[in-house]
């Protein structure tokens, strides 16, 4: 193996602790509410983690949990209720949802200024326009992840292997922002083991198990493993074959320990960062 290893769970430890501090700071604590539809196992799982994380930090927490016969009228009346309650400053409704329920309608509920998923339309249009907004959590840590491996950006060739509004398109975003040169490729792309070769950014977030291979990588390249897969064995893989991709490249995330940790530390940074914004607003001028 020759590539650094990206230590997500280190650097997301790092990140937890200043958010901690931050919250220490504040004088009140911040609110997260997070409502979950039903009972997926992988959610249950990811909102536990969410909410342990949370009260960690020092944030207050509520968790919400409704049957999977929800209605979307009664889903959209609870989030009502916590744009409402000033004591909520983040508003998480965990995906997916039952097929009852529109995501979109749901996403488009939710305040704005509480949506520290950062998946309102508004977000991705202050996103997509390089205002000040809340970012999606795991775009959002993939760039932390690249600025604590010392990864350069400006200028750099990076390729985001994924198009979805959650993930490809946000990262693609802030790349632009960072000054890098960015393509976004997906299943209709030409050439597409060519097109990653050139990369020396490669954010791969297909859901796809080790689609990109080792010779897919570009010598020294810097590459970001998104995907959560599950592998025969029942264990998690990643969208690329770690073992043959950290011979070529220069820096890799592992799955798990790479990116996953660095969404949830960033749902908490978003969360107290919305308090801030909603309780200490700039004054004019």
């Amino acid at each position: 193996m020759t590539a650094r290893i990206i230590d997500g769970r280190a650097i997301a430890a790092e990140l937890r602790a200043r958010v901690a501090s931050r919250v220490a700071g504040l004088g009140f604590r911040p609110g997260l509410a997070v409502v979950l539809v039903g009972a997926d196992p992988a959610s249950s799982v990811y909102v536990r983690s969410k909410n342990r994380a949370a009260t960690e930090a020092g944030l207050a927490t509520e968790s919400i949990r409704l049957p999977a016969d929800t209605s979307q009228a009664e889903l959209l009346a609870v989030v009502a209720r916590l744009n409402a309650d000033p004591a909520v400053d983040g508003i998480l409704v965990q995906l997916p949802l039952p097929p009852q329920i529109s995501p979109q309608a749901v996403i488009e509920a939710i305040d704005p200024a509480k949506d520290v998923d950062g998946f309102h339309p508004i977000n991705v249009g202050r996103l997509a326009g390089g205002l000040p907004s809340l970012v999606p959590c795991t775009p959002l840590g993939i760039m932390k992840l690249l600025a604590a491996a010392d990864v350069p950006l400006s200028g750099a060739r990076a390729l985001v292997l994924g198009r979805s509004a959650i993930v490809g398109k946000p990262i693609a975003a802030l790349l632009l922002a960072a000054n890098a040169t960015v393509t976004i490729a997906h299943s209709r792309t030409r050439n597409l083991a060519d097109e990653c070769r050139r990369a020396e950014v490669l954010i791969a977030a297909v859901g796809k198990l080790e689609m990109v291979r080792g010779d897919w990588i570009g010598k020294g390249a810097a590459v970001i493993d998104v995907g959560v897969n599950r592998r025969p064995d029942n264990k998690l893989g990643g969208d690329v074959a770690f073992a043959e991709a950290a011979e070529i490249a220069g820096a890799i995330t592992p799955v798990p320990g790479g990116v996953g940790p660095m969404t949830i530390a960033c749902l908490l940074e978003n969360t107290v960062t919305a308090a801030e914004r909603r309780r200490r607003p700039v004054p004019p001028g």
